[in-house]
């Protein structure tokens, strides 16, 4: 089978969430299975051409956008497990220091430059000549890919037997413009209605994508349901998601064992398994060093690694800190995102400076510190689609104490007796998260049982394989139901 990933970020080119981690590491786990999978993404001027070895095709594509047209270069280059990534290289649409906005806001033309995007998908697919099968769309930056396969394209030779499958990565973000776009981007107005791109009287770009798709999925079981029932995680298209309640499967994200393995972590002071956990101690104090907290070991060390942003639940953490504090706990956060929360946290910083350390210099390592030394990991999100916080908690023993929503419901196994692998509460309700940090530093008091909690949490399986074989089965049951042929079977070497 021939696949297309078509996406808007890519580890390890560019990132802004667990998107780019997804689209990072499946198709090289569909290429491992013998297909020929590919991957497109905007050449963002953050993306290094030397770092990655990023080559110029001599290809260019020629996009109309509305009176005028926009001319691309076609750039190609390899990862290090053999997938091969196309860049759409525009230096007026791309060329910019941010992937979507800047600290004041998104960029006013994001609707012209996915739009763009997503129209050159298709020219770059022509003029390298790779007539995919599937093309597996992500989020609203590729909605419009399936509307044009279905308009602009339709009587194209080179797609006739060409499917697409939108998955869903997180149904807050949908890219909404205005409705006078709509000759810019290349669409008739025909396909304004209610059923189609109409939303509100403006142009959404995800009902595009959940609209002319011939499948849908998004990140896991839980949220695939949630997304359907109620506004709060339907964000408005929960109607047009029930409409096609019978083509959208819920796939659990996996995990990168190369990436995260606390066997082999290169960031980690001292390596462990299973069978030498107790080495993880050493991590524990590294960590409180780095972060100048008192290295004791019988503290326990609560962390987040998240964006500052309400849906993460920083706000349920801040009215719950003063509280967590007294509880003889040191506690970690890492990450960017509201500049508010991040002022409050700064200010506990200033308040508990024994105790308290709030890090929004963002960098990798200190990440994999946190995951191989804090004992418990904190996930009070609202809303969670998949998750990857808490996969890679459990697979460093730090025992994750979460939301009971999404992705976190279908990957956490609320502790019971001398079972489970985490700790579950209400999701939103600051006094449930308050009381499972309380449950949890009870069981932490009592060493031989958090050491077998530890080891279960650690034992359970996030690799790709069975995701990767569900999203097989949906992308052969998409070109049963979106081609008049069934796709090439030729396999790559």
């Amino acid at each position: 089978m021939k696949i297309l990933f078509v996406a808007s970020e890519c580890v390890p080119f560019c990132k802004t969430g667990g998107l780019a981690d997804v689209v990072g590491t499946l198709p090289a786990e569909l290429r491992k299975r013998r297909h020929d999978v590919r991957v497109i993404l905007p050449k963002y001027k953050t993306i290094r051409s030397q770092e990655f070895g990023i080559k110029e095709t001599g290809e260019s594509i020629q996009i109309p956008m509305g009176q005028r047209v926009e001319k691309a270069d076609i750039r190609v280059a390899k990862t290090d497990k053999g997938v091969k990534v196309y860049f759409v290289n525009h230096d007026g649409f791309f060329g910019r220091a941010g992937l979507y906005r800047t600290f004041t806001g998104d960029y006013a033309d994001n609707g012209e430059r996915f739009a763009f995007f997503s129209r050159a998908v298709f020219e770059t697919c022509k003029a390298m000549e790779f007539r995919p099968d599937i093309i597996s769309c992500h989020d609203w930056q590729t909605g419009l890919v399936p509307a044009y396969l279905k308009t602009v394209y339709r009587e194209d030779a080179f797609f006739q037997h060409t499917s697409t499958v939108m998955t869903i990565h997180n149904m807050a973000y949908q890219g909404i413009f205005p409705k006078t776009l709509l000759p810019q981007i290349g669409l008739g107005w025909e396909e304004f209605t209610i059923d189609k791109l109409e939303y509100y009287d403006q142009i959404n770009y995800l009902k595009a994508g959940l609209t002319y798709s011939t499948l849908l999925s998004t990140v896991s079981p839980t949220y695939s349901h949630q997304i359907q029932n109620s506004y709060e995680f339907g964000c408005g298209l929960e109607g047009t998601l029930r409409k096609r309640a019978g083509d959208l499967v819920g796939i659990l994200n996996g995990l990168s064992p190369e990436e995260w393995t606390p066997e082999e972590d290169p960031f980690l002071p001292k390596t462990y398994t299973l069978d030498s956990l107790s080495t993880r101690k050493d991590c524990k104090a590294f960590l409180q060093r780095e972060l100048k907290l008192p290295a004791d070991p019988s503290v326990s060390l609560l962390a987040m690694v998240a964006r500052l942003d309400r849906q993460k639940g920083i706000d349920l953490l801040i009215q719950n800190l003063q509280a967590i504090l007294a509880l003889n706990t040191q506690v970690v956060v890492l990450g960017q995102g509201d500049i508010f929360l991040q002022g409050v946290l700064e200010q506990f910083e200033r308040i508990y400076p024994l105790a308290f350390r709030v890090r929004s210099d963002f960098n990798d390592p200190l990440a994999h510190h946190i995951y191989g030394g804090c004992d418990i990991f904190m996930m009070p999100s609202r809303f969670e689609p998949c998750g990857i916080g808490q996969l890679i908690a459990m697979r460093y023993g730090a025992v994750p104490v979460a939301a009971n929503t999404g992705g976190l419901r279908d990957t956490i196994t609320p502790v019971g007796r001398n079972s489970g692998t985490g700790f579950l509460f209400e999701a939103g309700h600051a006094p449930s998260f308050l009381g499972a940090i309380q449950e949890a530093l009870r069981l932490f008091s009592d060493k031989e049982s958090w050491a077998l909690l530890q080891r279960r949490a650690m034992s359970t399986d996030f690799s790709w394989d069975v995701s990767a074989q569900t999203y097989l089965h949906l992308f052969w049951r998409a070109l049963g139901r979106g081609t008049k042929t069934r796709a090439s079977t030729k396999r790559i070497s």
